[in-house]
């Protein structure tokens, strides 16, 4: 059985910083790249970071460039994702996901790619 587990998320104000994290088990970590996704209210859910296996290659939606940060350590089967300045419309659920295979593939954007999904963890910015 697969289990993908998000935490870290919380309540911050504009400009602050949060690191979520994302453990898996049931399946070789380093096996597969990994991505973020996250869903504000009354939106779509939306792709945020993708990393390949090895954390060599990383690549950012647009919206989050420069402010966030994706790594792994597969030594721990663990994903994260720090968040710095983070603004209001960073307010979302944030998922974790596991690619199919190694790397993000050229569709890395697109949720449907992958395969096992956390329950996601909370994450609010108040202005």
């Amino acid at each position: 059985l697969v289990q993908v587990v998000e935490s870290g998320g919380g309540l911050v104000q504009a400009g602050g910083s949060l690191r979520l994290s994302c453990t898996t088990s049931g399946l070789t970590f380093d096996d597969y790249a990994m991505a973020w996704f996250r869903q504000a209210p009354g939106k779509e859910r939306e792709v945020v970071s993708c990393i390949t296996w090895s954390g060599a290659t990383t690549y950012y939606a647009d919206s989050v460039k420069g402010r966030f940060t994706i790594a792994r350590d597969n030594a721990k089967n663990t994903l994260y994702l720090q968040m710095n300045s983070l603004k209001p419309d960073d307010t979302a659920v944030y998922n974790c996901a596991t690619a199919p295979d190694a790397y993000c593939s050229g569709s890395w954007s697109v949720q449907d790619e992958y395969d096992f999904w956390g329950q996601g963890t909370q994450v609010t910015v108040s202005s």
